[in-house]
């Protein structure tokens, strides 16, 4: 990006404002907006520009990227911003939606002559407050190049991963792994203490050994000290299972272990544990088992 370009951000949530904090001490000019005001005025005392609307931050930026919650929240907010897109902008999603959706949204910004990426990340707000995300992007190698300075104000490893819509289908891969990873780190962390294993022991050899995963060394420490304060929410991860159950049955591809990690978290969710972090989906297997861990 050129030093006179403006960035814009749009959506300030557990992802956004660490993001937006790391743009802002890389020396990039910020212009913001959030549904809640509260997390634009945070920001702007730190010195980001507030904006009164999604369509302001628009109008003002070069570079407009965008951390949304929802499918829908995406859709209303490109709508907007569809309004005032133009040649030599770019749009960002870092947001994990549907690849149908993400290739509209694309479509309906560059009938504008503005340029979309999709920009899915993984890392969670832990990797977005080191600058440590994964950034896999769907779009024109040139516009990926324009915008490859600003990701690294956040990002670690950044990758093209083909054209529009490529980004999402990198990241609902990853959001699979995540899910059925863990699922297999609750059921096993349960199955090892029912059978008397002390869980920090598991943690320290299974950590190191071929069963380990981000999942296990992510969650277990969680299962032992009961930390559920959310990070990625259960709801968040049974939504990206949604969209993926989705895409398979679309192309026709069979995910037997995605379902089974799917039905556990939606299970989950309904017992009123979608606020959670997902580690707390092990109290299913903890409730029938009849242990808990830690």
């Amino acid at each position: 990006m050129a030093d006179q370009d403006q960035i814009g951000f749009i959506g300030l949530g557990k992802m956004g404002r660490p993001m937006v904090e790391r743009l802002l001490s890389a020396g990039f000019t910020v212009h913001v907006f959030n549904r809640s005001r509260a997390a634009i005025e945070e920001l702007a005392g730190r010195g980001a520009r507030a904006a009164a609307s999604a369509r302001e931050v628009g109008e003002r930026a070069d570079l407009v990227l965008t951390a949304l919650p929802t499918p829908e929240a995406d859709d209303a907010v490109y709508a907007e911003l569809a309004k005032v897109a133009r040649a030599g902008q770019i749009y960002a999603d870092h947001a994990t939606v549907s690849v149908q959706q993400s290739r509209r949204l694309a479509g309906l910004i560059g009938s504008r002559g503005a340029e979309f990426i999709d920009a899915p990340i993984s890392g969670g707000p832990a990797g977005a407050q080191a600058g440590t995300l994964t950034v896999m992007v769907g779009g024109a190698q040139a516009a990926f190049d324009r915008a490859l300075p600003v990701f690294r104000a956040f990002g670690k490893n950044i990758k093209l991963c083909g054209p529009a819509g490529a980004g999402q289908v990198v990241k609902l891969v990853n959001q699979l792994l995540v899910g059925v990873h863990a699922a297999a780190a609750m059921e096993a962390a349960v199955f090892g203490t029912k059978l008397g294993a002390d869980p920090r022991v598991l943690l320290e050899v299974i950590g190191t050994s071929f069963g380990a995963s981000t999942m296990l060394t992510r969650n277990l420490p969680r299962f032992i000290s009961r930390d559920f304060t959310p990070a990625s929410s259960i709801g968040l991860i049974a939504k990206d299972l949604g969209l993926i159950h989705d895409e398979a049955r679309t192309a026709g591809a069979a995910l037997f272990l995605g379902a089974l990690a799917e039905q556990r978290f939606l299970e989950a969710r309904a017992r009123g544990l979608g606020d959670l972090d997902m580690a707390a989906a092990v109290q299913l297997w903890e409730d029938s088992a009849g242990i808990h861990i830690g």
